[in-house]
Formats: C-alpha cells, sequence, structure tokens
C-alpha cells in the first residue's frame, strides 16, 4: 500500500526543539516533491515548508524561517521537519505530503499533493 506515517510529535515547551520524521511506504519519496503541513484546532490546513523535486530548493513559511528545516533521506525513504525555537503558535497536527509537481513547491498548495501521512500531533505549551 501507498502510505506516509509521521511521528515525532509531542508536548515541547516553548523554545524547545523537535524533529518530525515521515517514512514513506510503497512508493520512492525521490521521484516527489515533500511538503509539511499543519492545521491548529478551528484553523484551516497551512503550508509549513517543502522541498522541490529534482533542484531540492526549499521554502519556508514567513512565521517559521530561521526555527525550521525540512530535509529528506532517500535511503531511508524519509522526509524530515527539525523544529527549533518552537512556539506556542505552532501547535497544531503536522502532516508531511509528497507530490508529483515539477515546479518550485512553492507554487503548489495541498490538493497538488498526491500522498498524505495521518499526521502528528505537536503541542508547544509551558
Amino acid at each position: 500500500q501507498v502510505q506516509l506515517v509521521e511521528s515525532g510529535g509531542g508536548l515541547v515547551q516553548p523554545g524547545g526543539s523537535l524533529r518530525l520524521s515521515c517514512g514513506a511506504f510503497g512508493f520512492t519519496l525521490e521521484h516527489y516533491a515533500i511538503g509539511w503541513f499543519r492545521q491548529a484546532p478551528g484553523k484551516e490546513r497551512e503550508g509549513v515548508s517543502c522541498m522541490s523535486l529534482g533542484d531540492g530548493s526549499t521554502y519556508y513559511a514567513d512565521s517559521v524561517k530561521g526555527r525550521f528545516t525540512i530535509s529528506r533521506d532517500n535511503a531511508k525513504n524519509t522526509v524530515y521537519l527539525q523544529m527549533n525555537s518552537l512556539k506556542p503558535q505552532d501547535t497544531a497536527v503536522y502532516y508531511c505530503a509528497a507530490g508529483a509537481f515539477s515546479y518550485s513547491c512553492s507554487a503548489y498548495g495541498s490538493p497538488e499533493y498526491h500522498y498524505w501521512g495521518q499526521g502528528t500531533q505537536v503541542t508547544v505549551s509551558s
């Protein structure tokens, strides 16, 4: 089966760090652009970060620039999101996604992603 499975979420204090992982099963992640999205309670899903297919260029939402880093390990078929200097407003369910599009990933939104994980909860609170 084709699946993305997130892990690494949890409770962390403001200013702390967390690394999310997303393993791909049933398809080769190397052939896809990857993205991380999040959805807070009562709010719409928003794009957090992505990495383009081909040149590997990255994009970060203004709210996370300088704090989050997206990466991939093709040998492990896994996507990562390193989150540093976490803030309470980062609290959300985080989803990884993969999409087979060619241009910069910043030009695409949720509908363009082919595969999605089930989400992992990140809570930032003191």
